[in-house]
């Protein structure tokens, strides 16, 4: 292939192409059509289809199914936030993004098409599964992000990387859509799960073949580069030194040290909402697969929306003040459900509000945390060490919310601690300097 210069619209077009991509496990494996199968499959039923029992044994311990699914989750997570900066080192230093970033790829995308093979009989298939997909999906990030600074001139990058988002949203509505009318076009049960199965191949099959795009004009000029860098120390664990440094100068930024805590505490909830949804749904509302699917949909797309909607609010105001905004919101949304939704139709209103506040907390979040940041060159520094609390956020909001499902005989119990979440963020951020001629030093 030709070299292709940096900045050049054929070759922005192809690392975007990674998004689109990818965006598919995100949103059919990890939000909907397995979440949905895992609990079909797990859940023991009489011949009528009424649930006898949802107990799965693993490891020699008989647990709730849902509970497994968090701790696996929680589990997966734990792995990509170890895993985080360790890749960032050897994506910087180890002279070899192209083909590391392959291998996670090729690690997530066929692991998706393998869950076709679990079933009722073949549980630690879909657990080790499910986790090896995660990290194959988190790890070929860290090199497709170390990739931006080398496409795309600074004065690109903001409109690059929107780029890649929106790509990434279209494609994975679109096979989310394909996978739907697959499962809802057939009479069975059985037939149904059939077709879930088969949406696991698609996933694989798709994250393949548009990821061949991004591979084929990525470019390896840099990576010899920064091969020579090895001899300099030990660029393995390059990416810990550089989060011990970064946390020793955000020490003394007032503004950071206060909006980190504020940020992972609320994201324990905003996470654990996305990642439990569909079995809340199934479990205390007994909402069909088609129902489920469609919940997500409609938070996909008003999550669009509400992203450009609290843009708008915080241009108007202040980022701060919106975030607060959207813990109040979200607080009231886990405290409605809690007390409110028994059928479709309520799920339905709050899949709506979820989606409004969803988009919105996730892009000023990172947006707010980039404007606190000092000056300096190391950015990706900074945003690992930021990637890493979002990541252990996930672990301790879904361990928790597995440990209290598990002692629980609803999963609407283990909503309080959601509220809880919300509401601790909130209070949070309160304590954070929100006028702009605060200094940032203590």
């Amino acid at each position: 292939m030709a070299d292709l210069k940096k900045g050049d619209k054929k070759l922005i077009n192809a690392w975007a192409t990674y998004d689109l991509a990818n965006s598919v496990y995100n949103l059919v494996i990890t939000a909907t059509i397995f979440p949905i199968y895992y609990k079909a499959v797990t859940t023991t039923k009489d011949a009528d289809g009424n649930e006898i029992s949802n107990l799965v044994s693993f490891l020699g311990f008989e647990i709730k199914n849902t509970t497994l699914y968090d701790f696996a989750i929680a589990f997966a997570f734990l792995l990509v936030a170890v895993l985080s900066p360790l890749l960032s080192g050897i994506a910087d230093y180890g002279g070899s993004k192209k083909r590391f970033m392959q291998f996670f790829c090729y690690l997530g995308a066929i692991s998706c098409s393998l869950m076709y093979f679990f079933n009722a009989d073949t549980l630690y298939i879909g657990v080790v599964l499910a986790i090896l997909a995660c990290v194959g999906y988190a790890g070929s990030l860290v090199f497709y992000n170390a990739y931006l600074p080398e496409i795309a001139n600074p004065e690109q990058q903001d409109a690059v990387s929107a780029k890649g988002f929106a790509m990434g949203y279209v494609g994975s509505a679109v096979l989310l859509i394909v996978n739907l009318v697959m499962v809802m076009t057939r009479e069975t049960g059985a037939e149904k799960l059939e077709m879930m199965q088969w949406a696991f191949v698609t996933v694989g099959i798709w994250w393949l073949i548009f990821s061949q795009i991004t591979f084929y004009y990525l470019p390896k000029v840099n990576d010899a580069k920064n091969a020579s860098k090895k001899a300099q120390g030990n660029y393995m664990l390059k990416g810990f030194k550089e989060l011990i440094k970064v946390w020793n100068e955000l020490k003394h930024n007032k503004k950071l040290v206060r909006f980190l805590p504020a940020f992972f505490i609320y994201s324990m909830g905003v996470q654990t909402v996305m990642l439990v949804a569909n079995h809340f749904g199934s479990d205390e509302i007994k909402m069909e697969p088609g129902q489920l699917i469609t919940t997500i949909l409609i938070i996909q797309f008003v999550a669009m929306i509400g992203a450009y909607l609290f843009s708008y609010t915080s241009r108007k105001t202040s980022n701060l003040f919106t975030l607060k905004i959207a813990t109040i919101i979200w607080s009231l949304i886990c405290i409605f459900t809690f007390f409110f939704v028994y059928t479709a139709m309520h799920f339905y209103i709050v899949a709506a509000f979820v989606g409004l506040v969803m988009g919105g907390i996730q892009s000023l979040s990172r947006s707010t945390y980039s404007k606190m940041l000092p000056e300096t060159e190391d950015n990706a520094s900074y945003f690992s060490f930021y990637d890493v609390c979002e990541k252990l956020s996930i672990v301790l909001g879904m361990a928790t919310f597995g440990i209290i499902n598990e002692c629980s005989a609803t999963m609407r119990t283990p909503i309080v601690a959601l509220i809880v979440f919300f509401v601790l963020g909130y209070l949070l951020l309160l304590r954070v300097p929100n006028n702009k001629d605060q200094p940032l030093i203590k």
